[in-house]
């Protein structure tokens, strides 16, 4: 009888040879672990930044990153982990560095793109925004105005620290913490 290996296990063992290889110069090692792991590092990066264009175009700039920082890693079979954390890094200072979204009525978050559009992807949309609205409706009354101040309303950090009474510093930790909090609503909320 054969055991199975486990997933992290297996994946580090066909990992490993080729990002040996990548570091060597060899440019269809790198080529096959950009194909091995475009799927988990799309994932990482639009959970921060939740616009496909967007996501996609981080996610070869994750790629060029990690082709030029290559030579740093120690330890090839940490290369999965390596990569998703500069995904995720990278996503979040886009996300933090990117212009306040625009004020709109909430009629215009309801209106459909009809070019664009297919009755799969509006059922979704409209999904998603339900269980937004559910997630925020979750939360503390704190975290729920601060999130709807900067995301809704858009809101600068200054105009809702004047507005909150609080720092600067104190906005971006209340914006940090209701926007974990909601994630984790909004996961409870998920169907399995």
């Amino acid at each position: 009888m054969q055991l199975q290996q486990p997933e992290a296990t297996r994946e580090q063992a066909e990992t490993t040879p080729l990002v040996r290889a990548a570091q060597a110069g060899d440019k269809q090692a790198f080529g096959r672990l950009v194909t091995c792991y475009e799927r988990s590092v799309y994932a990482t990066v639009f959970r921060r930044l939740p616009n496909h264009a967007e996501a996609q175009e981080l996610c070869q700039e994750v790629f060029l990153q990690a082709l030029r920082k290559l030579d740093q890693l120690r330890d090839p079979r940490c290369f999965g982990g390596w990569l998703r954390s500069i995904a995720a890094r990278m996503a979040i200072n886009r996300a933090v560095r990117r212009a306040p979204w625009m004020t709109a009525e909430a009629e215009t978050f309801e209106a459909p793109c009809a070019e664009h559009e297919t009755p799969l992807g509006a059922m979704l949309a409209q999904e998603r925004r339900q269980q937004v609205r559910v997630g925020l409706n979750r939360l503390r009354a704190l975290d729920r105005d601060t999130l709807v101040a900067f995301y809704f309303q858009g809101r600068s950090l200054v105009e809702m620290s004047e507005r909150f009474e609080s720092p600067v510093g104190t906005i971006k930790r209340r914006l940090h913490v209701a926007r974990n909090r909601l994630a984790k609503e909004l996961e409870a909320l998920a169907p399995a």
